[in-house]
């Protein structure tokens, strides 16, 4: 018997009749971390420029990693995911994906909301959200229209007090955008903040949200940056949000374009790819591919990502 058949509290499996419309790929992976239920969805795809990966690296270094992983060498997909977690009696939305379009030419993105629904999930069940930072494509979700009124009206946000502060006036003199973004970064994060501010949860460094979920602030990324780590029967597992990208594990030192401080992101990134290649536990990111869940192994100076083989 698998692990999802002796497991099948929380199987991602429409509960309420199936969706009007079927899916040719799968948007959402059901895993277990001990006693905690996990779901992975897939809130689609941000196509942009592979500059993006590595602006501090050689055009030609970054084509010998493209070519090395049959992609292109001008644009391809950046995965965005999303994670639900039940822990005891709460219900635990990690990051909240794009939500609409905002005028960026990114119209894959922006599923979470329907594939909650396709997954059985009513948003009045969510009674915590975790933010691993304020930027557009882990928020926006929270901003379609309509979704704020089907939230529980005690709704938690938990996002770190750096963070908060960071977006009352944000520094873009170290990133590597394309045109458009910085502002509409800007707006989302002060219209996120002006909704739903009565509803943060400020931390410092850590906080424990759930039985087994805590929420620690890494910085880097941006100021205020988060990881969730949950932890229940031996078994654990860390959403690391936008610290690890794809090509961050052969070449953990390029700086990704959308990095406030890229040094430090760096360094965030080498220390957390070290603890994990340590405790051995599975990871999931924002920005891996779908569904991202996997293990890091050393790999000379560097790192080996191992995805996990799937479970159905």
């Amino acid at each position: 018997m698998s692990q999802a058949e002796a497991r099948p509290r929380m199987t991602g499996q429409q509960e309420t009749g199936r969706p009007k419309q079927e899916e040719l790929v799968p948007s959402r992976y059901a895993v277990r971390i001990g006693e905690i239920d996990v779901l992975i969805i897939s809130d689609g795809v941000l196509p942009l420029p592979t500059a993006m990966l590595g602006h501090n690296a050689d055009a030609a270094d970054r084509a010998v990693w493209l070519d090395d992983m049959f992609l292109p060498r001008d644009a391809f997909d950046w995965a965005l995911n999303v994670v639900l977690v039940r822990s005891g009696t709460q219900t635990i939305l990690i990051d909240a994906g794009l939500g609409l379009d905002p005028d960026l030419n990114l119209p894959r993105a922006g599923q979470l909301i329907k594939r909650l629904e396709g997954a059985g999930i009513d948003l009045a069940s969510v009674t915590d959200v975790v933010l691993t930072h304020l930027h557009m494509d882990h928020i926006g979700g929270l901003l379609v229209d309509g979704v704020k009124d089907r939230l529980r009206p005690d709704l938690r946000i938990h996002v770190a007090a750096a963070e908060a502060k960071f977006w009352e006036a944000p520094d873009f003199s170290h990133v590597s955008m394309p045109p458009g973004f910085p502002d509409a970064l800007r707006a989302t994060a002060k219209r996120f903040l002006g909704e739903y501010g009565s509803h943060l949860k400020l931390f410092d460094e850590q906080s424990e949200v759930a039985p087994g979920v805590v929420v620690r602030r890494t910085g880097g990324h941006t100021p205020g940056h988060s990881v969730v780590r949950l932890a229940s029967g031996g078994d654990r597992l860390t959403f690391a949000g936008d610290a690890v990208f794809a090509v961050g594990f052969e070449h953990p030192d390029w700086y990704n374009g959308f990095e406030h401080d890229p040094e430090e992101a760096a360094r965030v990134r080498l220390e957390l790819l070290r603890e994990l290649a340590a405790t051995g536990e599975q990871l999931v990111a924002t920005h891996l591919p779908f569904p991202s869940a996997g293990r890091v192994a050393v790999e000379g100076e560097a790192f080996r990502w191992v995805p996990v083989f799937w479970d159905y």
